[in-house]
């Protein structure tokens, strides 16, 4: 059996494969986990946190040291989680094999975990019954948006996503997952996620700094930050909303009206994001670079995830031509970056028939 499911996660059209299998049982009867754990499985469903026992006990089975804290050791213990609560709630996942599959940089702030999350959830989800398969007749894909899964199914596969997210991150927000599953643009607010309804597609240039960071360590350094100057942080914070909602009004009333004048808008709004996220402490002179560079050609930068390294984008007019692009992406390169132009935008985690996969990804399938 092969389930191989599509991951596009804004703003990066990229492929996560998941060709799903486990032989789940020989698992349970492990000596790792004892009988106490054993008897709490019925416990496991998508509304709480994975406990922090269960986990110990995934990673003296895996062999995965207690303080590891790699992206391939989490990603090993967030697959362990997820194949033993879900074959725990909704039967066992049939024995299969697990192949990975991705052009997403870990560590960059492009949601790679959350990729991995989604397209394992929905792939265990299917192999054990829980959801449906969306692909008819003749047809090489299946997404929500097109008619695929019901919502109550995606809906499903974006809370063990979470789960997977809460296994390798502590305590997510939940964005990174919820964009991976459903595609297209969504606000966050207070714990809040809507989707923002018809927005336009863009053109950035998303450019990866290469240089690693961790979001825990990030996140925590703004919480102390905080606390320490409440006075000082809090309007900052406030003044990054308001940048967050008229950005949201300006994409919402471009469809409508695609007028150039939305752009010199946006590219403010970037940049005064960027220099409050400076303010914050989750800049990085790589990225003060990337900004400089690409100012250098007359285009507007700003970080995306959790900054300290990582990415950035770079809004791209449509009247800007190849070969301004072309100028930037060069100086950048020059730099030690890596950069890619896209859309932002995407439909969501999707089902895919073998026939509709790139020749790449075949290739790495077959490798496996």
């Amino acid at each position: 059996m092969k389930l191989i499911h599509r991951l596009c996660l804004p703003p990066l059209t990229r492929v996560v494969c998941v060709n799903a299998a486990f032989e789940f049982n020989n698992f349970l009867a492990s000596q790792c986990l004892n009988s106490p754990l054993l008897a709490s499985l019925a416990d496991l469903d998508e509304s709480k946190p994975p406990s922090a026992e269960l986990l110990e006990a995934l990673k003296e089975f895996a062999g995965i040291p207690a303080e590891a804290s790699g992206p391939d050791s989490l990603a090993i213990l967030a697959f362990l989680y997820m194949c033993l609560a879900i074959s725990a709630k909704y039967g066992d996942v049939p024995s299969v094999d697990i192949v990975v599959w991705s052009e997403l940089p870990t560590g960059a702030g492009l949601g790679s975990s959350a990729a991995y999350a989604v397209c394992l959830a929905a792939a265990l989800l299917h192999a054990c019954g829980a959801i449906s398969c969306p692909l008819k007749d003749g047809e090489i894909t299946a997404s929500w948006r097109a008619e695929g899964w019901t919502e109550e199914e995606m809906t499903l596969i974006n809370s063990w996503a979470f789960q997977g997210e809460r296994v390798i991150h502590g305590n997510p927000s939940g964005v990174d997952n919820a964009v991976g599953t459903w595609g297209g643009a969504l606000r966050y607010q207070s714990g809040k996620i809507k989707a923002l309804k018809r927005v336009p597609t863009l053109r950035i240039l998303l450019t990866n700094t290469k240089v690693p960071r961790s979001t825990k360590v990030l996140v925590t350094g703004v919480k102390e930050k905080i606390l320490k100057f409440p006075a000082i942080m809090n309007p900052v914070l406030d003044s990054i909303d308001a940048i967050s909602q008229e950005c949201q009004s300006v994409l919402e009333a471009m469809p409508a009206n695609p007028s150039p004048e939305h752009y010199p808008v946006l590219e403010e709004l970037f940049d005064i994001n960027q220099h409050h996220l400076n303010v914050i402490g989750v800049g990085h002179p790589s990225l003060d670079r990337l900004c400089r560079v690409t100012a250098s050609h007359g285009l507007h930068s700003k970080l995306t995830g959790a900054g300290g390294g990582g990415c950035g984008i770079t809004l791209l007019r449509p009247d800007t031509t190849p070969q301004a692009v072309e100028a930037a992406k060069r100086d950048l390169c020059a730099c030690g970056f890596e950069c890619w132009e896209t859309d932002i935008g995407a439909p969501g985690v999707t089902l895919h028939s073998s026939s509709s996969l790139k020749a790449q990804v075949l290739h790495e399938l077959s490798e496996s």
